[in-house]
């Protein structure tokens, strides 16, 4: 087979760039357009200095660079992956690093985004892919949307959990905390009166935007009732996640089933690492990676765990992870450009 022409769209962002420098890694893709609004005409190498090869200027996004791509990647404001599902054809493949298809219907949408969508019936024609959990199902569809950050350090270690039944779903609490890269460029302007660098931030206090998938994805899984509660933190440093889970179990015995669950379900993963029991995490143990580490922790009280996990946002929570699923689609070696 030979390259696949891809199209990054929303070149310059943090995701964007994170994108390219992995894109370059890989051996079955051409980066054939870089696009973007504000920056038409710069180099790539304006944005980052250690992109060293030769790529194409950033040009505006146009129907007929569609038309000469396999691949577009959208890392976009919400909203504008959507006008592109209705220029592609069912030849492309586009994937979506937005919240554009993350949630299976227009209302949740316009609730939690507050924006009507702009392409209902491209919702259906699309999947949510956590890629360790659509292996085989993210094949069939040319629109894939890619999970969000935090979520994705949520849902790896809480799905197969709930699969098993083995933990009580009525009070889960989450407290993540990540990097400022996580808001994106404009993270400066929209936090100007905090010192991003020397201080730690609270910010969607109990109905983040995420809430809304993290619950969608727990109700394919869960039939009894569940309540979680998720609150986010930004901390002075540049990228990575830390999510700190606590878990009430159905039994005293539960303990060693949880963790003997987890590395089972992700025994042939690529990516995701089941530690050592009361393993202490640390984000600099994947930053740079696609890797998402889970640990067991033991509390003082018999029926009561807590569970971390960490990933790095611009990686394993966004660019990795769509080239992850780009290699399933295509069934490229899963872990092409992602070593």
């Amino acid at each position: 087979m030979s390259k696949l022409n891809v199209l990054v769209a929303g070149s310059t962002g943090y995701i964007g760039i994170q994108l390219i420098k992995l894109l370059l890694k890989h051996n079955k893709v051409n980066i054939k357009y870089l696009c973007g609004n504000s920056s038409v005409g710069k180099k790539i190498s304006f944005f980052d200095k250690s992109i060293k090869k030769k790529l194409p200027l950033i040009t505006k996004l146009s129907q007929s660079k569609i038309n000469n791509s396999d691949v577009i990647f959208a890392a976009l404001p919400n909203g504008e992956a959507q006008l592109i599902s209705k220029l592609i054809n069912k030849k492309k493949v586009l994937i979506d690093l937005s919240a554009d298809f993350r949630l299976n219907d227009s209302k949740s949408y316009l609730k939690w985004y507050k924006q009507k969508h702009k392409a209902i019936k491209n919702i259906k024609n699309s999947i949510y892919s956590l890629p360790e959990l659509n292996l085989k199902s993210v094949k069939k569809y040319n629109i894939i949307s890619c999970p969000g950050c935090y979520p994705t350090s949520i849902l790896l270690p809480l799905i197969p959990l709930i699969k098993k039944k083995l933990i009580k779903t009525n009070n889960i609490i989450v407290d993540s905390k990540s990097g400022y890269s996580g808001a994106g460029r404009g993270v400066h302007k929209k936090y100007k009166k905090k010192n991003l660098y020397e201080s730690l931030s609270v910010y969607g206090v109990g109905f983040h935007r995420h809430n809304s998938e993290i619950e969608q994805e727990i109700k394919k899984y869960c039939r009894e009732e569940f309540k979680i509660t998720f609150t986010p933190h930004l901390v002075p440093m540049f990228r990575g996640i830390l999510s700190t889970i606590y878990i009430d179990l159905k039994s005293k015995k539960s303990k060693l089933n949880v963790l003997n669950q987890l590395k089972k379900f992700y025994k042939k993963s690529k990516f995701v690492k089941v530690m050592k029991k009361n393993s202490f995490l640390s984000t600099n143990d994947v930053i740079n990676t696609n890797n998402c580490y889970i640990s067991v922790c033991d509390t003082k009280y018999i029926n009561k765990i807590i569970i971390v996990s960490a990933v790095d946002n611009l990686i394993k929570g966004g660019s990795g992870q769509a080239i992850q699923n780009m290699n399933l689609k295509f069934n490229f070696k899963e872990s092409e450009g992602l070593k």
